[in-house]
């Protein structure tokens, strides 16, 4: 005959598991987390839940997945953990969970996030997307390597455009549709019709206006949600380190050797990716500059500018309106790369396009150990004039 199993009611379940896992205070936890002593503290609430806020350096994990996602979260069961839900009966019967998987210091916090909210102690109140941008951004939202995390960190960052023309077109629009939350766009120019062949962020009725402008309307007419900063000036070394100053990523858009050195320069100096691209008739060429990440500097490849005659821009060479597309768009792929901190980038490699022959090659790049820039030697000794310098230099 099968012996018959006694059932527990849930008084009893609770009653024998208090007597198991041990209960700490919510002052206790506090003083845990202020000497910050390698406590893990787990929440084990739903996500909607978590809206109303959670303890410092918690980790989330829902009590319907605990089990299944523990043991990757945490591998070290030795390590202590305390677990807190609500108002501290589920984070009883979850502590009772882990210890059965092995885990040898476990103990739930009594009264929950209830009781810390009510003795006043600070509670992080998590970023949410609100149910617009949870549409908008819908496809991105289904990606493993995005999610709500990420999208929250595109929305959060702020990316400093260098030109708002052929490359900083199309840059500019998909920068604004993946959800960068703070565009910045410098540009002294206005739109001319020559523009429009290539420059997409503008349309004829705004020939005549200042290119940040018509870049703004266009931005905000797909995403109204980004905030575009707008720099109706030309970048200088008296200007360059107030207008970089706060963001996160710049992408050199630029034409002309001048602004690509100060862009260069300036990136350096406060340690931000610098995403780089350039055009020349049907070739076109993409790559991450940041010492800082471990690649090169743009004066590891070229320590000085060119004479002028050297270098003709799209006005004097021409280039193909469909090619800064192409190039702008691979710009734009690794500055979310960044952002995300996802991917492999182009720091330390450089992408180079042939349309005609429709080929793609790649060349590792090197930091120069003597670079005048960002060698551990080098020295600054402050920003010239580099216009008046190519032109000495012609």
């Amino acid at each position: 005959m099968v012996p018959r199993i006694m059932a527990k009611t849930f008084k009893q379940l609770l009653a024998e598991t208090k007597g198991q896992v041990p209960e700490i205070s919510a002052e206790d936890v506090k003083k845990r987390i202020d000497a910050k002593d390698g406590t893990t503290v787990l929440d084990i609430r739903e996500k909607d839940e978590t809206t109303q806020g959670h303890l410092p350096s918690t980790t989330l994990i829902p009590r319907g997945f605990l089990e299944l996602r523990v043991e990757e979260k945490f591998p070290d069961k030795t390590k202590p953990v305390i677990v807190y839900c609500a108002g501290g009966t589920r984070s009883l019967l979850a502590a009772r969970a882990l210890k059965e998987l092995g885990y040898e210091q476990v103990s739930s916090m009594a009264g929950g996030f209830n009781k810390w909210k009510e003795l006043g102690y600070p509670f992080v109140v998590p970023q949410a997307l609100d149910a617009s941008m949870r549409r908008r951004y819908d496809r991105h939202l289904v990606i493993p390597e995005v999610g709500e995390e990420g999208q929250l960190k595109l929305v959060n960052a702020k990316v400093l455009l260098i030109g708002a023309g052929g490359l900083g077109s199309p840059i500019g629009i998909y920068l604004a549709a993946a959800g960068i939350g703070t565009i910045g766009i410098v540009d002294s120019d206005v739109v001319d019709e020559s523009n429009l062949q290539r420059q997409i962020l503008h349309t004829t009725a705004g020939v005549g206006t200042p290119k940040v402008d018509s870049a703004e309307r266009a931005i905000h007419a797909l995403n109204p949600h980004v905030k575009v900063r707008k720099f109706h000036e030309r970048l200088t070394s008296e200007n360059v380190m107030r207008i970089f100053d706060g963001f996160d990523v710049v992408v050199d858009g630029s034409d002309n050797f001048a602004t690509r050195y100060l862009v260069n320069d300036a990136c350096v100096l406060k340690k931000i990716p610098n995403v780089h691209g350039s055009i020349f008739r049907f070739e076109g060429q993409v790559t991450v500059f940041a010492p800082n990440l471990g690649g090169p500097c743009y004066r590891c490849l070229y320590a000085e500018p060119p004479p002028p005659d050297l270098a003709p821009n799209c006005n004097d060479a021409g280039v193909l309106g469909v090619l800064p597309g192409i190039v702008g768009l691979l710009e734009a792929t690794e500055t979310i790369k960044l952002i995300l901190g996802k991917g492999r980038t182009l720091v330390g490699r450089m992408v180079a396009l042939d349309a005609l022959e429709t080929t793609f090659r790649e060349f590792k790049l090197r930091r120069d150990p003597e670079c005048v820039m960002c060698s551990d030697s080098a020295v600054f000794k402050g920003f010239i004039d580099y216009d008046e310098f190519c032109a000495a230099r012609a």
